[in-house]
C-alpha cells in the first residue's frame, strides 16, 4: 500500500510541478515583455527585469490552484489512460483511499501558497511597486492608489518605503462643510516612532478672498497611520497578507470607512487553500467520471476551461457581494461549496 500510496502521490506532485512551471515561464515571458515596452526614464530593461524577478511570489500564488487543477488532471489521467488507476482498484484501493492519495501533494503546494501569500509576496510586490515608481519618477501617482483620510484630511502618498518612509506626501484640510481650508505637500516624511516628522514643507492657506503659501524647513505630523499601514495602500487588497487585511479592515472600521473591498480580499486569502481544495476535487472527480477515457489534450483542456470559470465565479460574486450589500464569506464560499459539491456528486456518481 505505501508503495502504491508513494507512486501516485509522486505522479501528481511532478504533474502538478511541471504545470506550474509551465505557467510560471509563460508568465514571466509575457510580463517582461510588457515592461519592456513601457521602458522610459530611469526605468531601463534591467530595472524591469527586476520588477519581474520580484513579481514571481505573487504570480505563484495565483498559478498554484489552477496548477493543482490541471496537474491533477494530467497525472491521475495519465494512470487511467494506462488502466493503472483500474488496477489499482481491483486490488482493493476504495476511491477515497485515492482521493487521499492525491490530495497528498496538492497540500504540499497549498502550503508553498499560503507562505507565499503571507511572508513573501506582499513584500516583494511592494517592492516591486516602489523600485519602479522611484525609477520612472513620482509622477506615476496614477498607477498607484496611495490614497487614505482620517477625520476631515485627505492624503496622497507618490511613493512608500517599508522602512517608514514616503516622498511626495500630499495633504488636504477640509472644515465641516467639506470646504478646502488649506493644502500641503512634503518633499519626504520619516517616521519617528509616535509621530511623522515632514521635511520641505510647502503649505498653501486658502483664505476667503485669498490663498496664502508657507514654507517650512520641518513639521511634525501627528496621526494614527503608521508605516505598516501605508504598506498597505500601496498594493491591491488581493496582493496583501491575511495579517494586512485585517489591520487595515479593523484600522477602516474605525475610521467608519467602508471597507468591503479589503473584507472580501480578507476572505478570499484566508479561504485560498479549501479554494484550491476544492479544485483538486473536481479534477479527480472528472478522472473517475466524464474524463476517464479522453486524451490527454481534452483533459487539459476542460482543467482550463473549468478554471476559467471558476476564477470568473469568483470575480463575479465578489462585487457582487458590495453591490447587493450581502456578505463576503458567502460571496467567497459560493464558488467553493459549488466546486465540492460537484466533485462529491461525480464521484459518488462513478462508484
Amino acid at each position: 500500500m505505501r508503495k502504491i500510496t508513494r507512486y501516485i502521490s509522486v505522479t501528481v506532485f511532478n504533474a502538478i510541478a511541471l504545470t506550474l512551471l509551465v505557467f510560471l515561464s509563460l508568465f514571466f515571458i509575457f510580463t517582461l515583455i510588457e515592461q519592456l515596452n513601457s521602458l522610459r526614464g530611469n526605468y531601463t530593461a534591467f530595472e524591469a527585469f527586476i520588477y519581474v524577478l520580484l513579481r514571481i511570489p505573487f504570480n505563484l500564488n495565483i498559478l498554484i490552484p489552477f496548477s493543482c487543477l490541471i496537474g491533477c488532471l494530467a497525472g491521475l489521467g495519465a494512470l487511467a489512460t494506462s488502466s493503472e488507476l483500474v488496477i489499482i482498484r481491483a486490488a482493493g484501493v476504495s476511491t477515497k483511499r485515492i482521493v487521499w492519495m492525491a490530495l497528498r501533494p496538492a497540500i504540499l503546494f497549498m502550503v508553498l501558497q499560503f507562505c507565499m501569500g503571507e511572508f513573501v509576496s506582499p513584500y516583494t510586490e511592494q517592492m516591486a511597486v516602489n523600485r519602479k515608481a522611484i525609477a520612472v519618477g513620482h509622477s506615476v501617482k496614477s498607477q498607484q492608489k496611495l490614497w487614505n483620510h482620517e477625520t476631515n484630511e485627505f492624503m496622497h502618498f507618490d511613493a512608500v518605503l517599508p522602512s517608514g518612509v514616503v516622498y511626495g506626501l500630499s495633504r488636504y484640510q477640509l472644515n465641516n462643510d467639506y470646504q478646502l481650508t488649506s493644502a500641503s505637500f512634503t518633499r519626504q516624511a520619516v517616521y519617528q516612532g509616535d509621530h511623522w516628522q515632514e521635511e520641505d514643507v510647502a503649505i498653501t492657506h486658502i483664505e476667503k478672498d485669498a490663498t496664502r503659501v508657507e514654507k517650512m524647513v520641518s513639521r511634525r505630523w501627528d496621526t494614527h497611520l503608521t508605516p505598516d499601514l501605508l504598506n498597505v495602500l500601496v498594493l491591491e487588497p488581493d496582493n496583501l497578507s491575511i495579517r494586512s487585511l485585517y489591520y487595515y479592515t479593523n484600522y477602516l472600521h474605525e475610521q467608519k470607512i467602508e471597507n468591503n473591498d479589503y473584507s472580501l480580499a480578507f476572505w478570499k486569502r484566508a479561504l485560498e487553500p479549501l479554494a484550491t481544495a476544492s479544485l483538486v476535487l473536481i479534477a479527480i472527480s472528472f478522472v473517475f467520471g466524464p474524463l476517464r477515457s479522453v486524451t490527454m489534450g481534452q483533459r487539459v483542456f476542460t482543467g482550463v476551461m473549468f478554471g476559467i470559470i471558476f476564477f470568473v465565479a469568483q470575480r463575479f460574486f465578489g462585487p457582487s457581494s458590495i453591490v447587493f450589500g450581502f456578505s463576503p464569506l458567502l460571496a467567497v464560499l459560493s464558488p467553493i461549496c459549488i466546486c465540492i459539491g460537484i466533485g462529491l456528486w461525480l464521484l459518488r456518481k462513478s462508484r
